[in-house]
């Protein structure tokens, strides 16, 4: 076989995109869930690719590419036998190999995401070595290896339904036998937000996916040496930004209508729906097709995750099934009615008929039921041997802590606390209050103070945090030297303020504040009270508190001075 330099070196430049994929879905796992859970998070999606190499090379490409039957390829430890039935045209056997592995790699770490937060670390190298090695081979030799479906025409350019929804549809089994997290549903049934703990990290992710992406589906040309590559590849690439970017403003538009403003994970999430929807086709159909596949994912996304949330009571923490499962079923389907013939096959919008419209819906529901068959089986095994869930107080303290022994994945910074989440009744409760008759008097005793002598007093303000700035210049106009600021949490009289996060109601019942400590004796009190009254007032609840308090003495520490004197500049 003569090997060609430039398909060579397409296949391998679309093979490190992919693998880079990892570091992608990475991000956005650790950033849609908490920060307790972010180290388990990475080491899974590290682990889930390092397992699954070994055990595709080992078999998985062997069954997958194996010239066996139609329904399996055969056994080939170590990728020893001849594939040149399969490879493309100029393309070395390890190039080729490199190339499936780090696909194989993607379906298995999908799952990550949809079971975050509660899953044993045993448990997930278990069956993610499940997928990779005979769950994704198998339903992969009926697409791409010379199977029935491949035989009957089926259509899966880059991997909607062969990657993808493989992929989801063991997120969705894994998250339904494993059971919500805690705190997740409230006694009445409805879902309560657990809100991810980093946006730019899981932003980030987003991007890194949409940039390996054009090495995801643009390399499936296996080649760019000829005319027809380059063409083909050239259309890949737009196609497949086209649909992410529609699939993302129709989200973001239609949650604006549906929640009052624009959900931004939910966004975030439509960009990967969109790229998830269009591989399928990507090469399949022209740029107006490619933008009505985007626009139906940007829709059906955001139906999805309420529906499973709300209606399926399945947590998934990052919508991984809803964007792989859900969104990979309908690009393929879509598929058959957008595909213009440009490869052999012409969708139902283009006078092709229902024939190939027929084999696309054929293919996902067969791969949906082999997937499903062999998932469920997998997952009950594990659960009635090692164990599928974490326990209990290991999933409020944290999987870091108790699966890895690590203490936090953010060492020096503060950790936000959890809100609305109920302890398990083995929790014992707080002691009950002591009856007011044994209860300890305390006699309020005020500050005297000589006559003459200075009055020290600090005021403390409780504001909004972007009002500090204008705090700041307001005092420092008036001739306060020193202030303390403190970014708190807490509430007033309106208890909150009801949001949404992901189509579910956040009661935000401790809002971000910013409280700064003075402590004046030579500035009137009132003065102070009344520029910062003049700052803060909106009109608006939330504007804010001043507390009023004496002060005993005060003392600088470096040089000793006491009262006064310590209050004033150096200068």
């Amino acid at each position: 076989m003569t090997f060609s330099a430039a398909n060579t070196i397409w296949v391998l430049l679309g093979a490190a995109l992919v693998f880079f994929m990892q570091a992608g879905f990475a991000m956005c796992e650790a950033g849609f869930t908490r920060a307790k859970n972010t180290g388990n998070i990475l080491m899974k999606n590290l682990m889930d690719f390092c397992i699954g190499t070994p055990l595709y090379w080992l078999f998985g490409y062997g069954i997958m590419f194996g010239a066996g039957t139609a329904l399996f390829g055969w056994i080939d430890p170590f990728i020893m036998k001849d594939y040149s039935h399969i490879l493309p045209a100029g393309v070395p056997l390890w190039a080729y190999a490199i190339f499936q592995t780090v696909f194989c790699a993607t379906s298995a770490t999908i799952v990550s995401g949809a079971m975050a937060e509660r899953t044993k670390f045993s448990a997930y190298c278990i069956y993610s070595a499940a997928i990779s090695l005979f769950i994704y081979p198998v339903s992969g030799h009926w697409i791409w290896g010379g199977g029935w479906l491949a035989e009957m025409g089926f259509h899966d350019f880059a991997g909607s339904t062969a990657v993808h929804m493989v992929g989801g549809v063991c997120a969705l089994i894994g998250a339904k036998i494993l059971g919500p997290r805690i705190g997740k549903y409230g006694k009445d049934g409805k879902p309560r937000a657990i809100l991810g703990h980093n946006l730019s990290i899981a932003a980030l992710g987003v991007f890194i996916l949409w940039f390996c992406w054009f090495g995801f589906n643009g390399a499936s040309t296996v080649g760019m040496d000829s005319d027809e590559l380059i063409g083909s590849a050239s259309l890949v690439f737009f196609n497949t930004n086209l649909a992410a970017a529609v699939a993302t403003v129709t989200t973001m538009i239609f949650t604006w209508l549906r929640y009052g403003k624009p959900d931004v994970s939910m966004t975030f999430n439509a960009a990967l729906a969109g790229l998830v929807g269009i591989t399928a086709g990507c090469d399949a159909v022209d740029p107006f097709g490619a933008a009505i596949i985007g626009l139906a994912c940007g829709f059906v996304i955001v139906l999805a995750v309420e529906f499973f949330d709300k209606v399926a009571k399945i947590d998934d923490p990052v919508g991984a099934i809803s964007v792989h499962c859900v969104c990979g079923a309908l690009g393929t389907i879509l598929t058959g009615l957008f595909a213009t013939g440009g490869t052999t096959m012409k969708g139902v919008f283009y006078g092709g008929g229902f024939k190939f419209f027929g084999v696309q819906l054929l293919g996902v529901l067969s791969v949906i039921a082999w997937t499903t068959a062999i998932i469920t089986v997998v997952f009950l095994i594990i659960k009635k041997t090692v164990g599928l869930r974490a326990d209990a107080a290991d999933e409020i303290t944290g999987l870091d802590r108790s699966e890895h022994g690590l203490l936090t994945a953010y060492s020096g910074f503060p950790i936000m606390p959890e809100e609305g989440i109920d302890a398990p009744a083995a929790v014992p409760a707080s002691p009950a209050a002591a009856p007011m008759a044994e209860a300890v008097p305390v006699a309020a005793k005020k500050m005297e103070k000589a006559p003459g002598e200075p009055v020290y007093t600090r005021v403390q303000i409780i504001c909004r945090p972007a009002s500090l700035d204008s705090l700041k210049k307001a005092m420092n106009g008036i001739g306060i030297t020193g202030m303390t600021v403190t970014n708190v949490m807490g509430y007033g009289a309106q208890k909150g303020k009801p949001e949404y996060y992901r189509g579910t109601p956040v009661e935000v019942t401790l809002l971000p504040k910013v409280q700064v400590d003075i402590v004046v004796s030579k500035v009137p009190v009132s003065q102070v009270i009344e520029t910062a009254r003049g700052v803060l007032y909106t009109g608006h609840i939330g504007d804010g508190k001043i507390f009023v308090q004496d002060v005993e003495n005060v003392v600088r520490v470096r040089t000793g001075e006491e009262g006064y004197d310590a209050l004033q500049s150096d200068e």
